[in-house]
């Protein structure tokens, strides 16, 4: 069976109505591939509250968090993957790469430009798709 993780996603959005996007690095799985920052849910952690902490710890600022934007599951080779993603802007700080290789802002028209990776899609979607930003 495969271990199932529960992670969270931020669709960071700055005033000119850009989404921020993360570059996995080459020490994390699927080395370049995008996707929304995040991290791991911690045991008994409320996912919003999830989500303030891996950004303070990934990107080092801080974010007030919104509206759920998906809740989805994506199946890897080797693991299931529960991605939910919320709006979020930062409040505090500047994003910096400390994990990922880079980070950019784009508008939502740019956005498919990129190569997602595969649990990001959903969020993806729903960004393209419907009036979210």
């Amino acid at each position: 069976m495969l271990k199932k993780v529960d992670v969270v996603g931020a669709v960071i959005v700055n005033e000119n109505n850009e989404v921020l996007c993360a570059l996995r690095s080459q020490d994390m799985s699927l080395p370049g591939l995008w996707e929304f920052p995040g991290g791991k849910i911690e045991k008994g952690e409320d996912p919003k509250d999830s989500l303030m902490r891996e950004i303070k710890e990934e990107l080092d600022c801080g974010i007030e968090v919104g509206d759920l934007v998906a809740d989805a599951t994506y199946e890897y080779t080797n693991v299931v993957v529960r991605l939910i993603t919320y709006l979020a802007k930062v409040v505090e700080g500047e994003p910096k790469a400390s994990e990922h290789e880079t980070l950019t802002w784009l508008p939502k028209d740019k956005l498919s430009s990129l190569n997602w990776a595969p649990a990001d899609l959903p969020t993806l979607d729903r960004l393209l798709n419907e009036d979210i930003l």
